[in-house]
């Protein structure tokens, strides 16, 4: 079965596959990107053939399959190619992706408690492996790349400028709520460049003192405060809302509620940016390894989910971006990150934490160039006339000079 599966998947570049028992077989398909990969155990195959989507990243986390002759990035863009692409199927993959889009907002009902419970599911983990792999910052979203030649470092503060341009901050001392607001960064940015007070939400205790840290030794302490907070449980409204990075989390079945939280969040002359991963082509479903091991409850929603949502909470939405090919950019740095500072990420947990954050990062790039994930803004407000009738303001703001290169 295993064999006859590969054999219909691959239809561009070859698969080197060695079995079990040490035969070798070659599955080849027209010009293209080469790959090889070992089975190691029956178990190996038979759940490859099973549950693609969820046994190949944990038989790679067990040592029970290896790539030959390459890495784990190079198989799983040539099967993603072949999957997404070239017209290559597994059918019982598809099967059970079926499944997942059927059972989502049954896996993604998010109370508080739960969605608690998955925030701290992955970014409670040691903030020196964040350090280990991103920016100074600490930014851990899309970065933005103008012209595609920027340092991870000056396209995260290009980022920041960016998402500050389109909340219009205008005068200093306007009051901004953070949903989301990771290890303090933005947060830090809004109020060093543009003079806000921002008020930063989390649910992860490890964000939040590392992100009160921050403010302290940037002796911001008075202008900016980080809270361990729900954003369903915030009463009062302010001049500006951003959420960058924490939609994902929210749930299909929060979505309408979410937007009513910002709307009730806003002043009447309010704006809000909301900054979210997305699909290009349409409602799916969360991988079910990734739902597992990394974001659980975690779903990157398409335009046509979140719109509806957005409309009846009364808001306008006075602009939309969709960024395409920035993240794949921003993780592939990630990843020679990663891989440069493996051995002190084995130091702080073990071989196969490593290769679930390297399957990880690689899934998630090839997301972005094989599999139609995109990033979307969208920039929300309470009233027609609470900004300016063209975008000519947003790259005012932007004209500043840029971050001086690394």
């Amino acid at each position: 079965m295993l064999h006859a599966i590969l054999s219909r998947l691959i239809r561009q570049g070859s698969l080197t596959v060695r079995y079990p028992d040490g035969s070798l077989h070659r599955f080849q398909g027209g010009p293209g990107p080469s790959a090889g990969l070992a089975f190691l155990t029956r178990r190996a195959e038979r759940r490859f053939v099973l549950d693609p989507g969820l046994s190949l990243g944990e038989s790679y986390m067990d040592g029970e399959i290896e790539p030959i002759d390459c890495g784990i990035h190079e198989v799983l863009d040539l099967l993603l190619l072949n999957l997404c692409e070239a017209g290559g199927s597994h059918p019982v993959e598809r099967a059970v992706e079926l499944w997942r889009i059927a059972r989502r907002r049954f896996d993604q009902f998010n109370p508080t408690g739960r969605a608690r419970r998955n925030a701290a599911h992955h970014y409670d983990l040691d903030s020196r492996l964040f350090r280990l792999f991103l920016d100074r910052d600490m930014q851990y979203s899309c970065a933005w790349f103008p012209t595609g030649q920027e340092t991870l470092e000056q396209a995260q503060q290009l980022k920041l400028r960016h998402i500050a341009a389109k909340l219009r901050l205008d005068r200093p001392g306007l009051e901004v709520l953070e949903i989301g607001c990771g290890w303090g960064g933005m947060a830090l940015h809004l109020a060093r460049e543009w003079g806000a007070r921002v008020t930063g939400l989390t649910l992860s205790a490890e964000q939040l003192g590392v992100a009160r840290a921050r403010a302290e030794a940037a002796g911001l302490a008075g202008q900016v405060r980080f809270e361990l907070m729900d954003y369903r449980d915030w009463r009062r409204p302010v001049d500006r809302v951003v959420s960058v990075a924490m939609f994902e989390a929210v749930g299909l079945a929060q979505f309408r509620g979410y937007f009513q939280a910002i709307a009730g969040a806003l002043k009447p002359d309010g704006v809000a940016l909301v900054h979210s991963i997305g699909r290009a082509h349409g409602p799916g479903a969360t991988n079910a390894w990734l739902a597992k091991y990394i974001f659980p409850g975690g779903y990157a929603p398409a335009l046509s989910e979140v719109l509806p949502a957005a409309e009846k909470s009364g808001l306008w939405v006075t602009d939309i971006e969709v960024l395409r090919l920035h993240y794949a950019q921003t993780i592939a740095h990630w990843r020679r990150r990663f891989a440069g500072n493996r051995d002190a990420i084995a130091s702080l947990y073990d071989e196969r934490f490593c290769r679930m954050f390297e399957f990880y990062l690689s899934g998630c790039e090839l997301a972005f160039r094989r599999m139609g994930h995109m990033n979307w803004q969208m920039q929300l407000a309470r009233q027609p006339d609470a900004l300016p009738l063209t975008r000519d303001y947003m790259a005012a703001a932007e004209a500043m000079p840029q971050p001086a290169a690394d």
